[in-house]
């Protein structure tokens, strides 16, 4: 793994343990739905590390994730 690469998932899972920290400490209340984000945030991560030759497998697979973020935050946000 490339010196980019291995400081832009370093970054990034920083970020999504940083943030599935802060929005869990607001949201004590929903575990699962916390421990759901984060780990589609982790997958997200992943994904963009992936290399790009999956028969356009991992782009459809990016959209998807991306989708299930926005609905578990969206579900989060709904039953504050």
């Amino acid at each position: 793994m490339s010196n980019v690469r291995r400081i832009f998932f370093v970054v990034a899972l920083a970020l999504s343990l940083f943030g599935s920290f802060a929005v869990g400490r607001a949201t004590a209340d929903q575990p699962h739905m916390q421990n759901a984000l984060a780990a589609l945030q982790t997958a997200q991560t992943e994904l963009q590390l992936a290399k790009p030759n999956k028969g356009d497998h991992r782009d459809r697979a990016m959209e998807l994730v991306g989708q299930a973020i926005n609905q578990v935050q969206l579900g989060i946000n709904y039953a504050r």
